[in-house]
């Protein structure tokens, strides 16, 4: 038992330093140059431009236009990352809010989540969203309904507590 798992912990550690020589294809580039690697036509491109965006924070707020775009590409991964960035822009993300309204109706669970966790980022520029969180509170999935009740008491700290 022992063997084996140091043997695990060893793989684990080998698997885990295999990638250090390597930068993500996000790193080092700034807000302009990711917003370009949205319009890629490899989804596995525009994911990481979405990611590298969500980093940058605030400072990506150049990117809202295409970030909304990217939103409801057909691709989950682009989906969940753009409204990722949408969310760490915050309240400067506001003109996003009726895209991300209409992403807590996506299909997918994980982009219903991110969207009601950015519009609680958003905070009070996010009320029109009030509604649609309420109905996403009893979304089926746990996650999702948690992620909607913290963005009501972000957004409207008084009305979502009646």
């Amino acid at each position: 038992m022992r063997n084996s798992l140091s043997s695990a912990f060893l793989l684990l550690a080998l698997l885990s330093t295999g990638g250090c020589g390597s930068k993500a294809p996000y790193e080092g580039k700034n807000a302009a140059q990711l917003e370009r690697m949205l319009h890629d036509t490899s989804a596995a491109v525009q994911a990481q431009g979405a990611y590298g965006l969500s980093i940058l924070g605030p400072d990506a707020r150049s990117a809202v236009p295409a970030l909304i775009e990217a939103s409801t590409a057909k691709d989950t991964i682009v989906r969940q990352n753009s409204i990722l960035a949408l969310g760490s822009i915050g309240p400067d993300a506001r003109d996003a809010v009726p895209a991300l309204i209409e992403a807590l109706r996506d299909p997918e669970w994980t982009v219903r989540r991110q969207a009601a966790l950015a519009l609680g980022q958003i905070g009070p520029d996010a009320q029109a969203a009030f509604a649609e969180l309420e109905k996403l509170s009893r979304d089926r999935d746990r996650l999702v309904r948690t992620a909607a009740t913290q963005a009501l008491g972000l957004i409207d700290p008084k009305r979502a507590h009646k």
